[in-house]
């Protein structure tokens, strides 16, 4: 299988991993699955459904249905192949956003400092500006190391990274090392920063650790025209389910 036409596979195997990652460090439980990977979490943070292959079986459905009736939030689900119908699960709406895939190559310098994060201090900056560059409700009124835990550092694979401009933080992001594929999470920029080039800075900083690998990433809207000039092309479609309360 080339590269490309196994990125939708690799996207699935690192985004399990990361959430995999992101729910052991908030202490929430983990159910590993031959068709999926799922992540129980609280009120706040909810049940997340990674689709791992694209042919579940009826008691693979079943369960992630029953995770879904029990689940004490909100209910996000992935599917990178685009064949899972998850409509059972509840009020769910979807859509569909593209996997892209670069290939290993030098990475330019960026305009601004990006840095590794190493500490608490930075860690809760770069949760700052996730939640709010997604405007993510659910993670408000804010509660410091509820989304990025402290743990998450000491994960194997995992890296976030800070951009700073005139001395603030400006954007993060998240990386994941998996079987020799790299992916990105979480590129987030806050309103008062936009279009000033943070997005692309964070990315140049990240990529550059990553440079010698294939990374993937699954793409916004807005965000897709960002990623096409640093080199990604699209690889796949990806659906995403989410409540819609």
């Amino acid at each position: 299988m080339s590269i490309e036409a196994g990125a939708p596979l690799r996207q699935a195997r690192n985004s399990a991993a990361f959430w995999a990652a992101t729910g052991r460090s908030r202490g929430h439980e983990v159910i590993h699955r031959r068709g999926f990977l799922a992540v129980e979490g609280d009120e706040r943070a909810g049940l997340r459904v990674l689709i791992q292959e694209p042919d579940l079986t009826a008691d693979e459905f079943a369960e992630i249905a029953e995770l879904a009736a029990r689940a004490k939030g909100p209910v996000d689900a992935e599917d990178p192949f685009s064949v899972t119908d998850l409509s059972h699960l509840g009020d769910m709406r979807s859509w569909r956003m593209p996997v892209m895939l670069r290939p290993p190559s030098p990475v330019a310098e960026p305009s601004m400092e990006v840095v590794r994060v190493h500490g608490e201090e930075e860690l809760r900056a770069a949760e700052r500006a996730v939640i709010e560059g997604f405007e993510l409700a659910r993670f408000e009124p804010y509660r410091a190391g509820e989304m990025f835990p402290v743990p998450l550092l000491r994960e194997p694979g995992v890296a976030v990274f800070i951009a700073r401009l005139d001395g603030e933080v400006a954007g993060a992001c998240v990386t994941v090392v998996e079987d020799g594929f790299g992916s990105h999470y979480w590129v987030g920029t806050p309103d008062a920063f936009r279009s000033r080039g943070v997005g692309r800075a964070v990315m140049l900083g990240s990529l550059a650790p990553l440079a010698g690998l294939p990374v993937t990433l699954t793409a916004s809207r807005l965000g897709r025209p960002l990623y096409e000039s640093l080199g990604f092309t699209v690889a796949g479609e990806s659906t995403w389910w989410a409540s819609r309360s």
